[in-house]
């Protein structure tokens, strides 16, 4: 069992996902919001390859710490990719798929997180 707080994970996530130059990079905090979840991450990639290594890195991050996904859905060629860490979302779209769907307007509530210094 991993000691990782869901804000930890999120931010650890936030770094990979940012070191793989993901763009847009939100967390979106939800606690008090959603009985779902945490934290949702949001990352746009320019491309289905872009998606495919910036999941991987997310997944390898937190896999260097004993922490895998409970589920995840959707493949690059859709346009989105969820990984769901159970208290964290995570979500890799492709540019105009997150445009599309806009996540960010429907959970317009909840507050981002700052990931400086993350």
């Amino acid at each position: 069992m991993t000691g990782l707080t869901a804000e930890r994970k999120v931010r650890r996530a936030a770094r990979a996902a940012l070191d793989r130059r993901a763009t847009d990079v939100l967390v979106l905090d939800l606690q008090g919001l959603s009985s779902v979840t945490d934290y949702f991450l949001l990352c746009s990639c320019k491309s289905t390859t872009h998606m495919e290594t910036t999941t991987d890195a997310i997944r390898d991050e937190l896999r260097s710490e004993g922490v895998r996904p409970r589920h995840a859905e959707g493949v690059a060629a859709s346009g989105w990719i969820l990984l769901d860490y159970g208290d964290v979302l995570m979500h890799v779209f492709l540019e105009e798929t997150r445009a599309y769907y806009s996540l960010e307007r429907l959970w317009g509530d909840a507050p981002a997180v700052s990931l400086d210094g993350s």
